[in-house]
């Protein structure tokens, strides 16, 4: 008879006088925790690419979900309890997180990405966050079905007395949407000079070019701004199907659209401008040393999940140029505009900037849409900007440029 060897006759010993496998248990898998603002849809489409990681490595993803993630990631890199990745809230967090040591290199290649994506998660050639989600802004929706296309451009939008869907509700954020849409009226009417002047704290916020822009919004969506301030923003979108109001403004993952009606082309969209766009993207930086979390967040960034994630629902965007086979056409049209000459893309205004000034600009927002009168908003947005100047001397500035042509590496 063949001898057992000496690991199999311990192992059996164990079985045998203890009657519990403890000896011959496989170890436990690694863990990675990632703070994420995802609900919902968008959360079920994420959750759907973690799910296929997690079966091809011996690792556990942990998410931990919240709508206050700019408070809650402060207070756990204050308290030395960060999370191992998280989605990082703007590119001004990017750079402030940098600065103060708790964001660290990634060993991820992003070369596929376009710009201005790439290279706002980098800072002299090391990559430190990946664009996991993308978005174009400058869009307006309408139901062809019902609505007359509307013109490309704002000049032309305010001469017509089209019913708008607006809701700025959005918890902890709330005012988001109509920061949006004051910065592509910006952008669309001033051009990329005076918009990352701005969006980068050069500018005044009671100057023209900037003050303009909010009288203009404030002029498009008069008849629409009462209850706008209590009114969720995917509510709003809503209001469309039920013929409420007949435009909307804004990403297509932020429109409570079915997806039949945008796939079979009957919600569609024009940009609101034929030459810039406002885009934007959700950010995944690493905070702590574990080695498995590098294995997750290159498998975020790679083509595989990105073409995964892109056609789950939730209408994500790939600012990857190899992610191109979207299952649904209007979605893969926004998509395509990431790599098209035609159009300089620029980097959401409110996201590159001081998260403590993109805060106060949300809160401003609000107050402009219940009635407070302009101009003294915007000297306090002033004084905002000015004393976080003083206070960190400068300001954090964003870690690459706002604004580029879409490009192929």
């Amino acid at each position: 008879m063949r001898r057992l060897t000496a690991p199999l006759v311990r192992c059996a010993l164990v079985l045998g006088l203890l009657m519990a496998p403890v000896a011959c248990e496989e170890p436990e898998r690694d863990k990675v925790t990632i703070m994420v603002p995802w609900s919902g849809t968008e959360f079920k489409a994420f959750y759907a690419v973690v799910k296929d990681f997690e079966r091809d490595h011996d690792v556990d993803i942990e998410p931990q979900v919240t709508r206050a993630l700019t408070q809650q990631l402060d207070a756990a890199v204050a308290a030395d309890a960060e999370p191992d990745l998280a989605v990082l809230p703007s590119v001004g967090a990017i750079a402030g997180y940098r600065e103060e040591g708790a964001l660290r290199k990634l060993d991820v290649d992003t070369d596929a990405y376009a710009q201005p994506f790439r290279g706002l998660g980098m800072n002299d050639g090391d990559v430190y966050a990946v664009p996991v989600k993308a978005d174009v802004k400058s869009l307006i929706w309408y139901d062809a079905r019902v609505t007359p296309r509307p013109p490309g451009n704002w000049t032309a939008l305010r001469s017509r007395s089209d019913t708008w869907c607006l809701g700025l509700e959005s918890g902890p954020t709330s005012g988001w949407p109509g920061a949006d849409w004051i910065a592509d009226i910006l952008l669309a009417d001033e051009g990329v000079g005076p918009y990352t002047a701005w969006a980068s704290g050069g500018t005044r916020w009671d100057g023209e070019p900037v003050e303009d822009a909010w009288t203009a919004w404030g002029d498009i969506v008069a008849g629409a701004r009462k209850d706008a301030a209590t009114s969720n923003f995917r509510a709003a979108a809503e209001k469309m199907a039920r013929r409420q109001c007949s435009l909307s403004h804004g990403a297509l993952s932020a429109m409570a659209f079915e997806p039949d009606r945008v796939k079979d082309g009957g919600y569609t969209y024009v940009p609101s401008s034929r030459e810039v766009l406002q885009v934007s993207a959700d950010f995944v930086g690493k905070f702590t040393e574990n080695e498995s979390a590098d294995e997750f967040i290159e498998y975020l960034a790679s083509a595989r999940a990105q073409q995964a994630w892109v056609n789950e629902p939730g209408f994500a965007l790939s600012a990857d140029n190899e992610v191109t086979e979207y299952d649904n056409a209007t979605q893969g049209r926004i998509a395509a505009l990431f790599r098209s000459p035609r159009h300089t893309l620029c980097f959401s205004a409110a996201d590159a900037m001081d998260p403590d000034v993109s805060a106060a600009f949300y809160r401003a927002v609000l107050n402009f849409t219940n009635g407070k009168r302009l101009l003294p908003l915007l000297e306090a947005l002033d004084r905002v900007q000015e004393q976080l100047g003083h206070a960190r001397a400068p300001s954090s500035p964003p870690p690459g440029p706002l604004c580029s042509h879409p490009d192929r590496p």
